[in-house]
C-alpha cells in the first residue's frame, strides 16, 4: 500500500471542501461530491507517482485503459453467457453469417453459398477440407486478385509452424473483432479472479519482440497474429522503441532491464510460456550486467545498438542505485522463488501455457516463479478465435467454445484416418468425456476445414461444450501404426524424468528414426529422443531405458512392438545447454516465422533439424 502523507490529506480534504462549497452552491450535490472525488484522486496519484517514479498523466491514462477494458469485458461476457442459452440456433445463425460474407465471392458463387438455407443444406453440399484445398486459392490472393474467398482485401498471416513451416492464412476485420471480444471476455474473468493485478499502480512485462515489415508480390501485409495490443502500452514499462531491436536477446534484455528497474509489477505478459521461461533463464545468465546498468542508468555496452536508439532508450532511465541494491539483494538469496522478490506485488502471468508448452511453465512453477497464478486466457491460432477460459483459478485448462465467432463441427477421435466422407458432429451433439478433432467454419474463407487440434469434451457451460486442449494428429509418433501422441508420449517423459535424480527438463523433442538415414544407430525402427536437462550431465544406459519401460507402461500398442522387435528401444541423447534455443532461432530463420507466435515442434520431420541436434548432444 502505498503511505500518504498527512499533509496531503490536509490538502486533499481542504482541496476537496473548497470545490464542495464552490461547486454545490450552485449546482447542487451530485457534482460536488465529483469534485472532492477528484481531488482525492489527483492528491493519490501525486502520491503514487512519487512512489513508482511515473507521471500523474501516465497513471491516469493507465486508470482509464484499464476500466475501459473492465467495462467493454463486461458488456461482451454478458453477451456470451446468453448465446451459450441457445447454441443450436446461434451457431446456424453464425454459419449463415459466414455464407453471407462470401456468397459473392469467387469461392462462394462456385459453392452456390446464396442457395443454402441451413446447416444441414450446408453439410450436404460442402466437403470437409485440409489446407490443400485452400492453398493455391490463398494464393492467388496474395497475388492481388480479389473476392476470392472474401469480398475485402485482407492480411495476410501465417500459422506458428507448430506441426512444420508455417502455413499462409487470410486475416479479416472479422477475425480480428471475434480475438478482441475474446480477450475483453478474459479480462472480466482475469479482474474478477485477480483484483489486484487490474490496480492503477501495476505495470505488465510484456514480452513481445519485433516482427519484420512483411509484404506478399502484391502488397498485401503479412501480419503475425490476429490482434496487436499496441493500444495498452501504456500499461508496461519497456519502451516502444525496444521494439526495434531485431536481436532477440537483445530485445529480451532490454525489456528485463526496463522492468527490473519497476518494483510495481504486476503481471507477467507473453504469448507463449517459454518466453517467460527464457526471460527468467537469461536473467540467471545476466544479472550481474543488468543490475549494474539500473544502478548506473546506462544500457551495457555489450548490445550492439544503433547510436541514436541507445540514446533514446538511455533517456528514458536514470541511475537508481537504491534499486539496484533491492535487486541485489533478492538475487542473492537465490533464483528460486525469484520472481515474487523482484517485483512483490506481482500477481499474475499470463501466457498460454497447455498443450505444447507445459513443461516452460512447469519449470516457472517450479523454480522461478513459484507461488505465482497462471493464466492462459485464450484459445486461439491463426485462424480466428476458438475458446476462451472463464476458470482462471482452475489448474486445468479448460475452454468455452465461442458459438457467435466460428462454425464448429467434431470429428470423433476414432475417425480421424477414415478417407471416406466424414460424419461430423455439432456443439449440441457431443458427448462429455468423448474426444474429437475440431472442424471449423471461420470468417477468413476456410470452410468445414481440419482445425489439425484434437480436444477432449470436459463438459458444459449452459449449452456450450467446454474443451481441454490434447494433441494435434501432426505431432504423433508413428512408425508401425502405433501412434504416439505428444500427450502420451510427454506424460511418459514426465514420470522417466522423476526417476533420474536431480535431472529438471528444459527441453525436448523426437524423431522417427526413418528420418536420419545413417545417423540412426539401429537396424529397427525407433524413437530417437532429444532432451535439455539441468541438474544432470550424464544418464546411464538404465536410465536411458526407464523412458521405453514408461511409455510401454502407458501405451499397449507401442509395448506390443516392443516385445515382438518390430520396434526397436529409444535412442536417448542429451545435448548442451541452450541447444534448443539455437535449434528455435534456426527454425524461425528457415520458416521465416515470427518469434512472437513461433511454437516447437515435439515432433521433428526434417533431416537437417534432427542433425542439428545430433550436433549438439554431449552424451
Amino acid at each position: 500500500m502505498v503511505y500518504v502523507s498527512r499533509a496531503a490529506w490536509g490538502a486533499v480534504l481542504g482541496c476537496g471542501l473548497v470545490a464542495a462549497l464552490a461547486v454545490g452552491t450552485a449546482h447542487g450535490v451530485f457534482p460536488a461530491l465529483c469534485a472532492v472525488a477528484l481531488s482525492v484522486a489527483a492528491a493519490l496519484c501525486g502520491e503514487c507517482a512519487r512512489g513508482n517514479g511515473r507521471s500523474v498523466f501516465s497513471i491516469t491514462r493507465h486508470y482509464l485503459s484499464v476500466r475501459r477494458v473492465i467495462r467493454a469485458g463486461r458488456r461482451q461476457r454478458d453477451v456470451l453467457e446468453r448465446e451459450t442459452l441457445s447454441v443450436r440456433r446461434v451457431q446456424e445463425e453464425t454459419l449463415l453469417r459466414r455464407l453471407r460474407d462470401a456468397k459473392n465471392t469467387r469461392y462462394g458463387l462456385e459453392h452456390q453459398f446464396s442457395s443454402v438455407t441451413d446447416v444441414t443444406d450446408f453439410l450436404k453440399r460442402h466437403p470437409v477440407t485440409t489446407y490443400a484445398h485452400y492453398e493455391e486459392l490463398i494464393r492467388q490472393v496474395a497475388s492481388g486478385e480479389e473476392k476470392i474467398v472474401v469480398m475485402e482485401t485482407p492480411k495476410l498471416t501465417m500459422t506458428s509452424g507448430s506441426s512444420g513451416c508455417g502455413k499462409m492464412l487470410l486475416n479479416t476485420k472479422e477475425t480480428n473483432s471475434d480475438y478482441v471480444r475474446g480477450m475483453s471476455v478474459c479480462v472480466d474473468a482475469m479482474e474478477k479472479s485477480f483484483p489486484g493485478a487490474t490496480s492503477v499502480l501495476q505495470t505488465t512485462l510484456r514480452l513481445v519482440y519485433p516482427s519484420p515489415e512483411r509484404y506478399s508480390e502484391a502488397g498485401l501485409r503479412i501480419v503475425e497474429s490476429q490482434f496487436s495490443a499496441k493500444h495498452t502500452h501504456q500499461l508496461c514499462m519497456s519502451p516502444a522503441a525496444v521494439l526495434q531491436v531485431q536481436n532477440e536477446r537483445d530485445a529480451l534484455y532490454l525489456h528485463l532491464l526496463f522492468n527490473l528497474r519497476d518494483r510495481h509489477v504486476g503481471i507477467l505478459e507473453s504469448r507463449f510460456s517459454c518466453a517467460v521461461y527464457d526471460a527468467f533463464r537469461l536473467l540467471e545468465e545476466h544479472w550481474k550486467e543488468l543490475v549494474a546498468d539500473v544502478e548506473s542508468g546506462r544500457i551495457s555496452s555489450r548490445l550492439p545498438l544503433d547510436a541514436r536508439l541507445r540514446s533514446e532508450l538511455e533517456r528514458k532511465m536514470k541511475p537508481d542505485p537504491v534499486r539496484a541494491a533491492e535487486l541485489r539483494t533478492a538475487i542473492t538469496e537465490g533464483f528460486e522463488g525469484i520472481a515474487t522478490r523482484l517485483w512483490p506485488r506481482l500477481h499474475l502471468i499470463h501466457t498460454i501455457d497447455s498443450g505444447p508448452h507445459q513443461i516452460y511453465a512447469e519449470n516457472l512453477r517450479q523454480h522461478y516463479c513459484k507461488g505465482v497464478p497462471f493464466y492462459s486466457s485464450l484459445y486461439s491460432g491463426s485462424e480466428g478465435l476458438i475458446g476462451v477460459n472463464l476458470w482462471p483459478l482452475q489448474d486445468s485448462r479448460h475452454y468455452l467454445l465461442c458459438p457467435c465467432s466460428m462454425f464448429f463441427e467434431f470429428l470423433p477421435e476414432e475417425h480421424l484416418d477414415t478417407q471416406h466422407t466424414l460424419d461430423t458432429l455439432l456443439m449440441d451433439e457431443v458427448e462429455e468425456g468423448k474426444n474429437y478433432e475440431l472442424i471449423i467454419t471461420n470468417a477468413s474463407g476456410l470452410f468445414r476445414y481440419r482445425l489439425g487440434d484434437v480436444v477432449k469434451v470436459v463438459g458444459f457451460h449452459n449449452q456450450c461444450p467446454v474443451v481441454e486442449f490434447l494433441y494435434r494428429p501432426s505431432q504423433t509418433l508413428n512408425t508401425r501404426g502405433e501412434k504416439v501422441n505428444e500427450a502420451l508420449f510427454l506424460a511418459a517423459l514426465r514420470k522417466a524424468v522423476t526417476q533420474w535424480p536431480g535431472a529438471k527438463l528444459v527441453d525436448y523433442c523426437c524423431a522417427e528414426s526413418g528420418i536420419l538415414g545413417d545417423s540412426s544407430g539401429g537396424a529397427q525402427p525407433h524413437y530417437q529422443v532429444f532432451l535439455e536437462l539441468r541438474g544432470v550431465r550424464n544418464l546411464t544406459e538404465e536410465q536411458r531405458y526407464k523412458l521405453d519401460m514408461c511409455l510401454q507402461a502407458d501405451c499397449a500398442l507401442y509395448k506390443s512392438f516392443r516385445i515382438k522387435g518390430s520396434i526397436g528401444p529409444m535412442r536417448v541423447q542429451l545435448v548442451s545447454e541452450g541447444a534448443f534455443r539455437e535449434l528455435r532461432s534456426h527454425m524461425i530463420s528457415f520458416c521465416h516465422a515470427s518469434t512472437n507466435t513461433f511454437q516447437m515442434q515435439r515432433v521433428i520431420r526434417r533431416k537437417d533439424y534432427a542433425d542439428f541436434l545430433l550436433r549438439k548432444t554431449v552424451s
